[in-house]
């Protein structure tokens, strides 16, 4: 069974808040009003600095990571988006209040009762509010679950209000940063109202689903049910039509979820390998490494083989192995290995498309891997080349 990395998912990006309140009059007056805005900035840009970039993966920081390691495509999964809730600089200033509060305990108590208000507006704030709780300090995330937020958040998935629907979705999302929330986001209903969220919400309501369904995929037992709650076609449309983010996020969420047979083929019926090759022949795109380890997971399957065949994934892998990073020539050379292994007409194709020169190079320059790798399919092309020869000669004798 292939083991599937965790990956981290922690955010740095700065955002924008909504105004949706009288900042005059505060909606929940036991939170701190003393302190001086310059020193609430100061301990938001602090909270800001402790998140960014805090990359783990088994232990292991980053940057102690081989180029081998597929975590490293991985790493840089986001939480919410930024600028998404545009505010007045007055309403910044109270949810920086709320945000930096000591007494949280109280706060997420009554946020939470207010996600189940009959007024629209009051659940949107509500869930506004402990999105940004969860986003900036992730102590939060554990106490707002505890205090029985994920189920509501979840109902406001569902709300035919795109934007009461987004907020959710983010919420949820930044819940979902807390490993020991994946499970209970998953077992409270989750999945299929994030589903409807990716095929019918807004673009951010969208990329943060996908976000979310890959933090819930994290978990062997979530993904078989993703893949049946027909997740899969809407992430492979997201990877094909969506921005960056989007791009990157329902291309991770698919590598993992991809670990089971059962989602490679759904993943190949709903047209993946197209959005795959173009984005793996695009060197500007910042996907190739992600892309390729997509395919990678897809290609045990001989419908995944068949397929990146007919998108003419050939030549494009080809032409990584020929001039792409060292980690890329690595995971492509795997590819096509995967691809020719007991198929002689796809070792013919790969020959074809003048795979033998690059393959020769990497393997006198590449890491140990990739240099394996390519011996090996030298040697199977060499087999076709040899077998060939002796077809010819038994052909010459016979006339």
């Amino acid at each position: 069974m292939t083991v599937i990395p965790h990956i981290a998912t922690l955010s740095s990006i700065p955002e924008q808040n909504p105004a949706t309140t009288n900042p005059t009059q505060p909606k929940y007056p036991f939170r701190t009003q003393s302190q001086s805005i310059p020193n609430f900035y100061a301990r938001i840009m602090d909270m800001e600095r402790k998140n960014s970039a805090n990359f783990t993966y088994m232990g292991r920081s980053i940057s102690e990571l081989s180029v081998n390691d597929d975590s490293l495509a991985f790493s840089d999964c986001n939480s919410d988006k930024s600028g998404e809730f545009p505010a007045s600089a007055s309403q910044s200033r109270r949810l920086l209040l709320s945000c930096a509060a000591d007494n949280s305990d109280d706060l997420i108590r009554q946020l939470v009762s207010d996600l189940e208000s009959c007024s629209i507006d009051e659940q949107k704030q509500a869930a506004m509010e402990i999105r940004l709780l969860a986003k900036n300090k992730p102590e939060n995330r554990l106490k707002i679950a505890k205090a029985g937020a994920i189920k509501p958040l979840i109902s406001l998935i569902s709300s035919s209000d795109s934007q009461l629907q987004e907020y959710g979705v983010t919420a949820i999302l930044n819940l979902s940063l807390c490993d020991e929330n994946k499970g209970l986001i998953a077992s409270s209903g989750a999945i299929k109202p994030l589903v409807r969220a990716l095929k019918t919400g807004t673009s951010t309501a969208k990329e943060n689903a996908a976000c979310a369904l890959l933090r819930l995929s994290q978990m062997e037992e979530n993904k078989v049910a993703i893949g049946r709650s027909g997740a899969i076609p809407f992430l492979v449309c997201l990877l094909e039509t969506g921005g960056f983010r989007g791009k990157k996020d329902s291309a991770t969420a698919l590598y993992l979820l991809c670990s089971v047979k059962e989602n490679k083929i759904r993943a190949v019926q709903a047209g993946i390998m197209k959005p795959l090759v173009e984005l793996m022949a695009d060197f500007e795109s910042n996907m190739v490494d992600k892309s390729a380890f997509v395919l990678s997971m897809l290609v045990t399957v001989p419908e995944a083989k068949t397929a990146v065949v007919e998108e003419a994934g050939i030549p494009v892998l080809v032409e990584i192995v020929e001039v792409g990073s060292q980690r890329q020539k690595e995971i492509a050379v795997s590819i096509l290995l995967q691809i020719c292994e007991d198929n002689m007409v796809y070792c013919s194709m790969v020959a074809r498309e003048g795979a033998i020169p690059p393959l020769v190079a990497l393997s006198q320059s590449g890491t140990n891997r990739a240099k394996q790798k390519a011996e090996a399919l030298i040697e199977l092309l060499r087999q076709l080349r040899s077998g060939n020869a002796a077809a010819a000669k038994t052909s010459d004798v016979s006339v």
